[in-house]
């Protein structure tokens, strides 16, 4: 079944028109599989799904997943790392910047192969007949979509829609305007809805999406729309299946989710996650340890690693009990490594007796670290290379990547029940954000605000690639508020700080640029974006 799920779908993953084409405009070759001599089977449509979990995010989840999500939203500093994060560490961010077009090349290139998918399960559908696996397969696929364009809403606002590249492609006008956010949002909701009525309950796989994965990102993407009742409807479905049947929940080990493959690969609290391999390397493997594993666990012997690089590492600002992880919140310790964290399990040639995190040494070598903030991100490192725990020598390893945790459903639901106000008493609403919350060991609260939800946002999803759409979301003015007030700044080598604390320079600083390179094929996406949708 491995083989299955990893199965190449080579007329998807390395075809493209041309090269002065978009990503998006990937379409099968005539001499690779086609829908007359495949997908007859499960297998070989669970296979090909199973690649839009992984590869097709590669150039995003490289660096621009961490730039986009905590970088721009100050719960990550990359300022001391490859110049690439200094950009968005500031609000600096060109058309041209290599993050940008890896974003854009990345989301499209998921939602494309996934169009390419569902068009091709419809026509296997007219030749074979109604199959149950087919049906599954599309709605997998325009899940996968959805969160594409999800993403794309999100990170570009305005933006182009493709829903059929085929038929783009046979029209002979590639060129596509700029649809409005509402719109791509919609689109998102579209694939959602046929996700959540064909799904299974259950995942037919370990790490496979659900009808209830569907409920939940639906909930999210209402949130983000503001469409508070409906985020409220969706997220309480999850809620309570959750509770009826025990099948989805708060994961009791928080640690441990994220610094277990094993873990991560299935898990009651995770209800859609990337899906990656070690043994797939640049091409599949899970590439955050390159970038923010400490040396010292890495570079010795068994790993044998040349990365582990600290890149991007915690903020000051996440370190500050006033600003981030408050006083007894157990997420500090479970997501940061800070002087003097050990770990028995983790050993290598430098901690026979285990790893342990020592700053002592004022550099960084094979047995200390020494950061600009003095700490490493703990999530998602799984530890040095051992058996049931593959980390290859560039230190890629197995551990998937999470989209969406119950843990943000309870959050969504707690927020929604506010209803776009500023309190909420409402006693469901206190019983889902207090799950998350006790969970780190704090005291349950009798009446919630915005500012405590968002907070709870802030520390409990660092480090996952989200958090800037919290700030986000809020519009410029509040936008701009929180991100005064965030530390972005670093120590220097006597840990004096260098403050630094960024602006947000207007609304249109809220989105990412449509890169210069996808403007000069296209001039359309320069104009101002017309509707998609006729009512």
């Amino acid at each position: 079944m491995k083989t299955k799920f990893t199965l190449i779908i080579s007329f998807i993953l390395s075809l493209t028109i041309s090269s002065c084409e978009k990503e998006y405009l990937e379409y099968p070759s005539t001499t690779q599989p086609t829908v007359d001599n495949y997908y007859n089977t499960a297998g070989e449509v669970y296979g090909a799904t199973g690649l839009l979990y992984g590869r097709v995010w590669s150039r995003w989840f490289d660096k621009a997943f961490t730039s986009v999500g905590d970088v721009l939203g100050g719960t990550v500093t990359g300022v001391a790392g490859n110049s690439q994060y200094n950009s968005f560490y500031n609000f600096n961010i060109q058309s041209t910047d290599g993050l940008v077009g890896d974003t854009w090349t990345s989301c499209y290139k998921a939602a494309g192969n996934a169009s390419v998918l569902i068009e091709t399960f419809e026509l296997k559908k007219e030749q074979i007949g109604e199959q149950p696996f087919l049906t599954i397969g599309i709605a997998e696929a325009r899940f996968i979509r959805a969160f594409a364009y999800f993403y794309i809403a999100r990170t570009f606002g305005d933006a182009p829609i493709v829903e059929s590249p085929l038929a783009l492609t046979k029209s002979g006008n590639s060129l596509v305007p700029r649809y409005f956010q509402a719109d791509v949002l919609r689109f998102a909701i579209e694939d959602l809805k046929f996700a959540e009525e064909n799904l299974p309950e259950a995942a037919y796989q370990l790490g496979r999406v659900t009808s209830y994965s569907a409920k939940g990102l639906m909930a999210k993407v209402y949130l983000y729309m503001k469409d508070y009742d409906n985020a409220k409807a969706k997220a309480k479905e999850v809620i309570d299946y959750a509770n009826a049947t025990g099948l989805i929940g708060l994961y009791p080990d928080y640690n441990e989710l994220f610094t277990s493959s094993v873990v991560g690969r299935g898990n009651v609290e995770s209800l859609f996650a990337l899906q990656w391999t070690t043994d797939a390397s640049w091409n599949g493997g899970n590439r955050f340890m390159t970038y923010a594993a400490p040396k010292p666990l890495v570079a010795p012997a068994p790993t044998n690693s040349t990365a582990g690089w600290s890149a991007v590492i915690p903020s000051i600002d996440m370190l500050d009990p006033a600003t981030g992880y408050a006083n007894g919140d157990m997420r500090r310790q479970w997501s940061v490594m800070e002087h003097g964290f050990h770990r028995d399990d983790w050993v290598n040639d430098s901690y026979p007796g285990g790893f342990t995190y020592d700053t002592t040494g004022m550099a960084t070598d094979n047995t200390y670290i020494f950061t600009a903030t003095r700490s490493n991100i703990q999530k998602y490192m799984v530890g040095p290379n051992r058996s049931g725990e593959p980390v290859n020598t560039n230190a890629h390893s197995s551990m998937p990547t999470y989209i969406l945790r119950y843990a943000d459903v309870l959050l969504i639901y707690a927020e929604a029940a506010m209803g776009g106000g500023g309190a909420t008493a409402d006693a469901q609403a206190l019983e889902a954000f207090n799950a998350v919350h006790t969970r780190a060991g704090l005291d349950p609260v009798t009446n919630l605000t915005i500012d405590e939800l968002l907070h709870e946002r802030k520390v409990e999803f660092a480090f996952e690639g989200d958090y800037w759409f919290d700030i986000q979301r809020q519009g410029l003015a509040k936008a701009s508020e929180m991100v005064a007030n965030q530390e972005r700044g670093t120590y220097d080598n006597n840990k004096v700080l260098n403050s630094f604390k960024a602006t947000i320079p207007s609304g249109f600083n809220l989105y990412l640029p449509v890169p210069q390179s996808e403007t000069v094929i296209n001039p359309l996406l320069l104009d101002d974006p017309v509707s998609y949708y006729d009512n």
